[in-house]
């Protein structure tokens, strides 16, 4: 068994990979003659088929953030709440599923084990599922709500 540093470095990088390797993928997609109004439709589609599957499966207070020009690590950000952690774990699970049959997405799931907070990293949207004390505790939607007084994120 390896040693805990040898552990927490490799899952680190893990991480670090699949970052890179996501990041390489958007810039491959972008310089490949996508232009700015498919890639606007594709992040649309991406949205609505979220929103759609978060509403079909009864998820409360749902929050949709703009995250561009605010943070490269998606457009839109996501925040719902289940009812229990049965509930919350079959949302992020019939999401994932949904992307990957309508959009040939492969969405990353962590924190299915524990059922409190779910996140669903679709690329370009990014889903955070609570139970409703976890999001409380957190606040998560207001930590990135923008400011008063904030330029309005770039469109184009």
């Amino acid at each position: 068994m390896a040693p805990v540093a040898d552990r927490r470095a490799s899952k680190e990088d893990d991480v670090l990979s699949y970052t890179q390797q996501a990041a390489g993928i958007r810039a491959a997609t972008a310089g490949a003659g996508m232009t700015a109004q498919t890639r606007a439709e594709d992040e649309s589609a991406l949205l609505d088929i979220i929103l759609s599957s978060l509403e079909d499966d009864k998820a409360e207070d749902i929050v949709t953030l703009d995250m561009r020009g605010r943070s490269v690590m998606a457009d839109y950000m996501v925040v719902c709440s289940g009812r229990s952690a049965r509930q919350v774990i079959a949302i992020a699970e019939k999401l994932a599923d949904r992307l990957k049959q309508s959009l040939r997405v492969i969405a990353r799931v962590n924190g299915k084990d524990a059922g409190d907070w779910v996140l669903v990293d679709a690329g370009d949207v990014v889903v955070h599922v609570f139970r409703p004390e976890v999001r409380e505790f957190y606040q998560i939607e207001k930590m990135w709500q923008a400011a008063p007084g904030d330029p309005a994120p770039d469109t184009a």
